[in-house]
């Protein structure tokens, strides 16, 4: 058997072909399928099956425009509600593939109708896929049942741990579905793989001494569940539209784009947050391409806006239209032609943002400043800014009311990136004076001693 491993950064979603002998299944596929058929076509192989590990709540799956355009059947966990033709996968099912197969274990827990996947090769276990059950070095979270409790889904994934996935042999190869910097955990590596062994030494979550402790590990501090992962969810279970058949993305001039705007369309400015600084269209969000992209234009802006687009270029336009159908950010009503600069050459008013660094932070205190950490409160938690008020980004629209709208906010958050688009959110919502903090608390912590860190 051999397994090919794709890798988004962006969603920091990973995605596995395994093929044996002209025979290959796809599990748990992005949305833009067309990688997977590429490389079967290369190596001679034929898609034969196409499977979910579970109904995925961060990011819209390919599988539906991959079974069509193959011919592969679609599988899924039993309880998945599915809207389409699939079979139904249960505890001890082998599917065939070429002179092997692969082995469903039922691994309920981060979703009802979890399942991992087991190649065997020669009548023995190679490699495990694991979905959002087992993370290398984390487990999934348990907070995604629209019937159980966490504490009732964590005490599940509890019993699927230990007596499906730890009972495989310590050398088995584990691929999950996530790493670091997903939303589906909190605590996961950066590696592309691990072993069974190795998590069983090393996982936090593992080394819980009873299922009891296991539950309030994964549930005394969950992360607040981004309020668009139930649309993701529904979208995964009736398919989603053929990225070939969604509309294409009109350009607009600078009176159109204006017209949007006033009839409610979010002006999405994808560009570097020093582009976005130094002028803007007023009212726009930046979210720039750089970073964790769609993930955040989906917990900012949420999965039903309706967007315009302002990028350097046709290419960056295509990336972040690409990026946005990813997370089921489909109604994209054009991009400004032209970008920033056609806006400046029409006359149209714009925007700056005034940057500071940690060096000059100081300069900018006084009674009128609030200093606003958009980190997660779980990064707050571990060292601060001395007076920072703390309000994570997805919660900022919601929270506008405590703060100053008068005084001069200072918006930062570990690196950079955050804290431009929370600037942003101020700006348009009205907010005078803003500031983004350049390099983050990473760089406020290198300018200052250790005795001044909270």
């Amino acid at each position: 058997m051999q397994i090919e491993r794709f890798y988004l950064g962006c969603l920091a979603h990973a995605s596995y072909i395994v093929h044996d002998d002209g025979e290959a299944a796809v599990i748990d596929p992005q949305r833009d399928v067309d990688l997977y058929i590429d490389l079967a076509r290369e190596r001679g192989l034929t898609i034969r099956w196409v499977i979910e590990t579970h109904l995925h709540a961060d990011f819209v799956s390919g599988h539906l425009e991959l079974a069509r355009r193959t011919g592969a059947t679609i599988c899924m966990g039993a309880g998945s509600g599915a809207g389409f033709e699939h079979r139904v996968l249960h505890e001890g099912d082998e599917l065939p593939l070429g002179r092997n197969l692969l082995h469903i274990l039922a691994t309920p827990g981060h979703t009802e109708e979890s399942v991992c996947v087991v190649a065997v090769e020669a009548g023995k276990p190679l490699a495990v896929f694991t979905g959002d059950t087992l993370f290398i070095g984390d487990v999934g979270r348990p907070d995604l049942s629209p019937t159980k409790t966490p504490q009732q889904l964590a005490a599940i994934l509890y019993d699927s741990l230990h007596t499906k996935l730890l009972a495989l042999p310590d050398d088995t190869i584990v691929y999950p579905a996530h790493g670091a910097g997903s939303l589906c955990g909190r605590n996961m590596s950066a590696d592309a793989s691990s072993t069974i062994g190795r998590e069983r030494r090393t996982n936090y979550a593992l080394l819980a001494r009873s299922r009891e402790q296991f539950v309030e590990l994964l549930t005394g501090d969950l992360p607040p569940r981004p309020t668009y992962f139930n649309d993701e969810v529904a979208l995964n279970r009736s398919g989603a539209t053929a990225l070939e058949d969604l509309p294409p993305v009109p350009s607009l001039t600078p009176d159109e784009v204006a017209a949007l705007q006033a009839d409610g369309a979010i002006i999405l400015d994808t560009r570097p947050t020093t582009d976005f600084a130094a002028a803007h269209i007023p009212g726009s969000i930046n979210v720039a391409l750089s970073g964790q992209f769609a993930s955040w234009a989906a917990r900012v802006l949420g999965v039903g806006a309706r967007v315009v687009i302002v990028a350097e270029d046709d290419a960056t336009i295509h990336e972040a239209r690409l990026r946005l159908a990813r997370v089921g950010l489909e109604d994209v009503a054009g991009a400004l032609e032209g970008s920033i600069f056609r806006w400046i050459e029409a006359g149209k008013p714009v925007q700056s943002l005034d940057q500071i660094s940690a060096a000059d932070l100081d300069g900018w205190l006084g009674d009128s400043t609030t200093i606003l950490d958009v980190r997660e409160a779980s990064e707050h938690a571990t060292g601060a800014i001395p007076g920072a008020v703390s309000i994570p980004l997805p919660d900022l629209k919601n929270r506008l009311g405590e703060l100053d709208p008068a005084s001069t906010v200072v918006v930062h958050c570990k690196g950079g990136y955050r804290s431009s688009c929370g600037a942003s959110i101020l700006q348009s919502a009205g907010f005078a004076s803003v500031v983004n903090l350049t390099g983050g608390f990473d760089a406020w912590q290198l300018a200052h001693t250790p005795e001044t860190v909270s």
